[in-house]
């Protein structure tokens, strides 16, 4: 027995008072919102087939565009065995480009909710401003690394430090094997050779991009504040370095990480990808352009912020600098050893002053100003050899006053004799 609804009983209704003579098929029609014509033929299945004409004809069966059940125990199969967590829309993705299954999103969000795959998650509902997009590309780069298990236990933990841009959504990101500052100068030498220098990039407070120290009457002076090696670095290129104060002031780069710990995870388990260099690769290759194409936006002005730079002047300031004294035997000490600068300097006059020494992947450079010195390694610090004192003993040499032998010696008397008896 089929359950009529309200449309279907008040048919049932304006139906029998237009049999009972007290409505016209004309009121009916207005009543029931039908021409005139189709009102007739619903009072015509009316009075042949009775009651269970009004309802649907479809009511009850399956509908025609049904899924097949095969199909649907296969992608259920495929679900359990090969896409594992993996999401609707991530698997409607999936399925129509490894399997050709074309299948919505929606209808596999009721698949697995229905087999229990999708866990409901309570969100909160503080309250957030949504900060407008920059309107040039290249305007403001965001960065942040990622420490997450990319490989599923199939390799180490690593980092991957992505950076996307805040107009357009363009992802640009590499792995390491942690976020370190040469992780950091590394990526953005990287980004930067590639599309060129953005106008300012935001970062979180971490210690390799804020510093803890005191600035010196010298930076007081010129307005400075004390600066990483990474910040300085983006001081000399012309790059605003802004820290954010909270993970949602940078929510863009957030949201691209658990996007990446989403897609890239399953997208590198699928192909097999399970170290640092074929993960690279991989990004390089086939994903960041996929992803890209997928997520990234087009920018509200046409014209590019991004700034031409030359790879020598990158590469001098992609380095740690540090400053270091020349001693009086022209050696500076680093990192526990010697350097020995070059007698062909000899006429600068360096002893005394202070020098620079860039360090890049082990590979050391030694400047005065912007001259570059030529130097070695000293791998044994020159010890002062031991000459014999010769001992001489002919002086003459005389106690002092106090000395025991100057005192005066008492001898005492013998003892008297016993008288006799």
């Amino acid at each position: 027995m089929l359950l009529m609804n309200a449309k279907e009983r008040l048919r049932i209704e304006v139906l029998t008072r237009v049999t009972d003579g007290r409505m016209t098929l004309g009121e009916a029609a207005d009543r029931l919102g039908l021409s005139y014509r189709q009102m007739r033929r619903v009072r015509w299945r009316h009075r042949v087939d009775g009651d269970a004409a009004l309802v649907h004809a479809l009511r009850g069966r399956a509908s025609n565009r049904k899924t097949c059940p095969l199909l649907h125990q296969q992608v259920m199969k495929l679900c359990v065995e090969k896409y594992v967590d993996f999401g609707p829309t991530l698997l409607s993705e999936y399925l129509l480009k490894d399997e050709s299954i074309a299948l919505s999103h929606d209808t596999l969000r009721r698949w697995m909710s229905s087999a229990g795959m999708m866990p409901k998650v309570r969100r909160g509902s503080k309250h957030r401003s949504r900060r407008e997009r920059r309107g040039r590309c290249g305007e403001l780069v965001q960065m942040d690394g990622s420490w997450h298990d990319w490989f599923e236990g199939r390799g180490e933990w690593c980092c991957l430090m992505v950076m996307i841009d805040d107009a357009t959504g363009g992802v640009f990101a590499r792995f390491y094997a942690k976020e370190t500052l040469s992780a950091a100068m590394d990526v953005f030498e990287r980004y930067a050779c590639s599309r060129g220098l953005p106008g300012a990039l935001y970062v979180d407070r971490a210690g390799i991009y804020r510093s803890e120290k005191e600035p010196t009457a010298e930076q007081i002076l010129k307005g400075e504040e004390p600066a990483t090696q990474f910040g300085r670095a983006m001081r000399n290129l012309g790059v605003e370095l802004i820290m954010a104060n909270s993970p949602q002031a940078k929510g863009r780069v957030e949201r691209a990480n658990g996007t990446l710990q989403d897609r890239l995870v399953k997208a590198m388990r699928l192909a097999g990808v399970s170290d640092i260099k074929g993960a690279n690769r991989f990004l390089d290759e086939t994903f960041l352009a996929e992803f890209d194409g997928k997520f990234s936006a087009r920018a509200r002005l046409k014209s590019d912020a991004h700034r031409a730079v030359g790879e020598a002047e990158l590469t001098r300031e992609m380095s740690e600098h540090h400053e270091r004294a020349v001693g009086r035997d022209w050696c500076v000490q680093w990192r526990g050893k010697l350097v020995q600068i070059d007698k062909r300097h000899a006429a600068l006059g360096l002893a005394g002053k202070r020098v620079t020494l860039r360090e890049r992947g082990g590979d050391l450079v030694m400047q005065s100003g912007d001259r570059v010195l030529n130097w070695q390694w000293i791998t044994t610090r020159p010890k002062p050899k031991k000459v014999a004192v010769p001992i001489r003993n002919n002086r003459v040499w005389k106690p002092a006053t106090g000395h025991p032998w100057k005192q005066a010696v008492v001898v005492p008397s013998s003892p008297k004799a016993p008288p006799a008896r």
